[in-house]
């Protein structure tokens, strides 16, 4: 994947703000503070597109960012945030299964968690959901650089059992630190853009 450019576009809590360009869109899900914003600079190959913070739970919108012209990134709030309201949570999780339960174009989502640790439960749900919506999905292990290379398959045999992953449910090792995982990921979203414009 080549980036030719890549510039944030709109903040959107309703999907009367959301782009109207009818470009392909593709999601990333994922617990606060577990590298959503991170892995779009990575893969894009900017270092500050995509806002990142040390302070989880600071996405509370649906954040566009157009890629080459083509395609957008859509960054969807972080789940699991313990330290935000009921109300908070509710209204995030309202906006959020409305975007990703009734966006034609929406095309695929990257479900990222974190390598380290178990799935949680909030894990779990989101990837359930994504299932019975039949929603194309693409599994991504953060923080690769975090374990040894020896531990990879202990964590994820511990992801594909917690998560209940279909057999060919495809996932992926990542790391922002070593690139890790970007091939693997650019060449799944081109795979999904160019099933777009097939349907097209």
């Amino acid at each position: 994947m080549i980036i030719r450019s890549s510039e944030f576009v709109i903040s959107a809590v309703s999907k009367k703000q959301y782009p109207q360009e009818g470009l392909p869109e593709i999601a990333l899900a994922g617990r606060s503070n577990v590298g959503k914003s991170s892995l779009i600079n990575k893969v894009i190959n900017r270092k500050n597109l995509a806002r990142t913070s040390g302070k989880p739970g600071k996405t509370q919108t649906l954040n566009f960012y157009l890629i080459n012209g083509e395609f957008f990134f859509v960054d969807l709030p972080g789940y699991g945030f313990a330290k935000v309201s009921v109300n908070v949570k509710e209204q995030w999780a309202k906006f959020i299964e409305e975007y990703l339960n009734n966006r034609d174009v929406l095309k695929g989502v990257i479900h990222i968690v974190d390598i380290r640790h178990p799935p949680t439960n909030d894990d779990v749900i989101m990837y359930d959901w994504l299932r019975h919506f039949q929603i194309p999905t693409l599994v991504v292990a953060t923080k690769g650089d975090k374990i040894s290379r020896g531990q990879y398959q202990k964590h994820l045999k511990q992801i594909k059992e917690k998560m209940k992953l279909t057999k060919d449910q495809e996932i992926v090792i990542f790391s922002v630190v070593t690139g890790e995982g970007v091939p693997e990921v650019q060449n799944w979203v081109e795979q999904r853009i160019e099933s777009f414009k097939c349907q097209a």
